[in-house]
């Protein structure tokens, strides 16, 4: 019999320098060229005096001028975001709540393998971005990045692992060493032109930041989202009583906004106060419901006079004739007016002898109004603190947490009510629980997905001695104690509700843990070239000792590009495991040796996508020709072994 064998997954992140190459040698053919990469491998290259030549109308000799920012190590900051990386995501059921059903993802580990896993899953998916990056004051760690390195030697190098392998904090970064800016714009660059990939095309990204770093930001993020999506920098007063110790005592923080594309970009407005809307009434029994009188002139102040619009305006219940004050005229022309005055809508005073005034009335107004750049009604950053002292036990445990009430301010700004949030600089987790709060207050489905490297605590911190071994496992307590106090205050909420209400939900306080670690594959996936095929089919199996068809699915599934908060089922087939994802995106079978009738019976499902591991087939009798049984049963899905 032929055997017809099923393409293979990569099982790695996407080379995204690869794909941008094949782009331009669909435009340019004659710029490719071979190099040498980093491992020694030939491969397809640009010549780029080449191409500069192609783009110029005239000829090209040496590097003009022009305006840029730049530093050392941009162009390795560069080549990492698009260098592919062999990790994965391993799920880790016991540490998540409510798996079944949770579309919440929490993510453990370095946030720039996150960021690379999530690139096929989420491109283009994440409506709003939210992170709280280090600032840069010498105190805090900096990542950094390094993948020529084999993994462990990477985590020993860079001071993620102590000797014992347990995770701790970076190298500090101090400002008397000369690259002190370097290494924290190289940091944040890549991490924020990966990110942008995962936005929507009206998406948009918010970064608290404070003096030590907002200038080199606006520029980073200038140039990886473009200076025309800049949206704006809010000034966010954090605290009442300004520090004594400083020349000029700071206040106040930035978050700087940037849309993925302006044109697209929509924001909500601000919701109306109660004293807002209290300012709307309806003395006169108007059938259009409640007004407030607003000014009838035109602001003429640096405009033009228009002699139309200068007219007497009378009332016709006095008789009283006004006209527009000195070198002004009025709003609308006298058809308009007239017809307002037919309609009550011009207002003469409770006393009818009051100049005329329009009449706004609360339904042709706005939902709500448009948010300005201070903002200094939201809580302070001690309200942060004591969120996270009331959450955990009346612990001090993390040092200045962003308020929850700052969080919701933005999502409420950024976010649509059935979207994705991303942090990865996730903290505390404040954005998880500011998601869940304000699914709780709108009955919305925002969904987050929360990176945080498993930084160690000090073992002197009241963190560590409440049993907090990293800021990871404090982020997911949150998560948890949040989440069950939303639920309580809801179901207390619907005890207390009238007869007739209707009760209100319970939103998704669950979540999902991964944790980021080497690939599930053998070195030999990766390296196969080198090997004949008799060799490969020689071996027992390509996938590491320990682990299970869970890791192996969701590999699968961030190879495959499919989300990881889709709802996964498994059943057995004759005593085969089968595991289902989103009920027909994908069948996957990890089981050695299945035999036809069971190969059958998953074709006839029809799945979208179906995997199968390499050793699933291999040794069966006759060499099972599964591509065949698919094109004959199910010639529509697409098949694939690991």
């Amino acid at each position: 019999m032929n055997i017809s064998r099923p393409e293979k997954l990569k099982m790695e992140t996407a080379d995204m320098t690869a794909a941008n190459i094949e782009r331009i040698a669909g435009l340019f053919p004659n710029v490719i060229t071979e190099i040498e990469d980093r491992n020694g491998s030939v491969r397809k290259g640009i010549d780029f005096d080449l191409l500069r030549q192609e783009l110029s109308g005239d000829y090209v000799e040496g590097r003009e001028e022009r305006y840029d920012f730049t530093w050392v190590g941009k162009r390795q900051a560069i080549i990492e975001a698009n260098w592919p990386i062999q990790r994965t995501l391993r799920p880790c059921i016991e540490e998540s709540k409510d798996w079944e059903n949770t579309e919440n993802v929490y993510i453990e580990g370095d946030n720039l393998d996150a960021l690379k896993l999530l690139q096929e899953s989420y491109l283009n998916k994440v409506k709003m971005i939210y992170i709280d990056p280090p600032y840069n004051t010498g105190k805090d760690f900096v990542y950094k990045d390094n993948f020529t390195m084999d993994p462990d030697e990477y985590d020993e190098e860079t001071g993620i692992v102590d000797d014992e392998g347990n995770y701790r904090f970076r190298k500090r970064n101090t400002k008397d060493e000369g690259r002190y800016h370097s290494k924290w714009c190289s940091m944040l660059y890549p991490r924020l032109k990966l990110a942008r990939n995962l936005l929507r095309e009206d998406g948009v990204i918010f970064v608290s930041i404070d003096n030590n770093e907002v200038h080199n930001l606006r520029k980073v993020m200038d140039e990886i989202f473009g200076e025309e999506n800049f949206v704006e920098s809010i000034i966010w007063k954090k605290r009442s009583t300004p520090p004594n110790d400083k020349i000029i005592g700071a206040a106040h923080e930035y978050i700087l906004i940037y849309s993925k594309e302006i044109q697209s970009l929509f924001l909500n407005l601000r919701p109306r106060s109660v004293e807002q809307i209290e300012r709307y009434q309806n003395p006169d029994n108007h059938p259009k419901g409640p007004w407030t009188p607003g000014d009838l002139m035109a602001n003429v102040k640096g405009g033009r006079y228009v002699q139309s619009l200068y007219f007497p305006i009378t009332n016709p219940k006095t008789g009283d004739v006004h006209y527009p004050s000195s070198k002004g005229n009025w709003r609308f022309n006298k058809e308009k007016i007239d017809e307002l005055i037919r309609k009550d809508e011009i207002y003469f005073g409770s006393d009818q002898n009051g100049r005329p005034k329009l009449k706004r009335f609360l339904c042709d107004v706005k939902s709500g109004i448009t948010y300005t750049t201070l903002w200094d009604f939201v809580p302070l950053n001690t309200q942060g603190s004591k969120e996270m002292t009331e959450l955990l036990g009346n612990l001090t445990i993390f040092d200045n947490p962003k308020p929850t009430g700052l969080i919701l301010e933005i999502l409420r700004l950024g976010s649509t009510n059935d979207s994705f949030t991303l942090d990865f600089f996730a903290g505390s987790s404040t954005t998880a629980h500011a998601v869940m709060q304000l699914n709780a207050e709108d009955g919305g489905n925002r969904k987050f997905i929360m990176v945080q490297l498993p930084e160690a605590c000090d073992e002197n911190t009241e963190a560590y001695n409440a049993g907090f071994k990293n800021i990871s496992e404090i982020g997911k307590e949150r998560i948890r104690r949040a989440g069950e106090q939303i639920r309580k205050e809801i179901e207390e909420e619907n005890r207390q509700s009238k007869l007739g209400d209707e009760p209100k939900s319970v939103p998704d306080i669950g979540f999902r843990v991964f944790k980021i670690d080497e690939t599930n594959m053998k070195d030999v996936y990766y390296s196969a070239a080198e090997y004949s095929q008799e060799t490969i089919e020689g071996l027992v199996d390509n996938v590491k000792e320990g682990r299970t068809d869970l890791d192996l699915l969701y590999q699968v599934l961030t190879n495959w590009g499919l989300p990881l908060d889709l709802k996964h089922e498994m059943e057995e087939i004759d005593g085969f495991t089968i595991h289902t994802v989103d009920t027909d995106a994908l069948i996957a079978c990890f089981e050695p040796n299945i035999p036809e009738r069971v190969m059958r019976k998953i074709a006839e499902k029809k799945p979208l996508r179906a995997v199968f591991r390499d050793g699933s087939f291999r040794d069966s009798p006759g060499k099972l020709n599964i591509e065949g049984i698919f094109k004959t049963i199910a010639p529509d899905t697409k098949l694939r072994v690991i």
